[in-house]
């Protein structure tokens, strides 16, 4: 019986989830988005997996989901989303 390789594409949510989502990839994580990311967001020091849906203020307000909560050496805190499409902002 022939074995067939298979492949987990860390471009979907699924993916970069099953990947880099959990504290045992953090470390792997965070030097993975400080080659990423550009110099002005700062060295990403922290990665606390924290719920990663923000409900809006009230029922018109929209909701966020976003897939990383970063914190860089400064103690700024920003978002991370992975997205493989252009998105449009209304």
């Amino acid at each position: 019986m022939l074995l067939k390789d298979r492949y987990i594409n860390p471009f979907t949510d699924f993916g970069f989830k099953k990947l880099f989502g959990s504290e045992v990839n953090k470390d792997l994580l965070i030097a993975f988005l400080n080659t990423l990311l550009p110099p002005e967001a700062g060295i990403v020091a922290d990665l606390p997996f924290l719920p990663n849906e923000q409900v809006g203020r009230s029922e018109y307000d929209r909701r966020a989901i976003f897939d990383l909560y970063c914190e860089n050496e400064k103690g700024d805190k920003f978002i991370v989303e992975m997205q493989r499409a252009k998105q449009n902002y209304d």
